[in-house]
């Protein structure tokens, strides 16, 4: 079994470890292993997602494409 990135996924984990335990968020889990995502691999920004919240916050739908835009 190879060790490579061994390092990186304990950073990882403290990471996430911290986010819930001190800071009260929720885990999502590995967005990679979400179905239908499949070859778009984890992104910065995904807009489907961003569309939909800024829909719920009430946001104009002229608003969200421009800021969809320049993202």
């Amino acid at each position: 079994m190879s060790t490579v990135g061994q390092k990186e996924r304990e950073a990882q984990e403290q990471v996430v470890a911290l986010f819930r335990e001190r800071l009260g968020y929720d885990y999502l889990g590995n967005w990679i292993d979400r179905d239908g995502f499949e070859g778009k691999g984890n992104r910065n920004v995904e807009p489907e997602l961003l569309r939909a919240w800024l829909q719920q916050q009430g946001v104009a739908d002229v608003l969200i494409g421009r800021a969809l835009h320049e993202l």
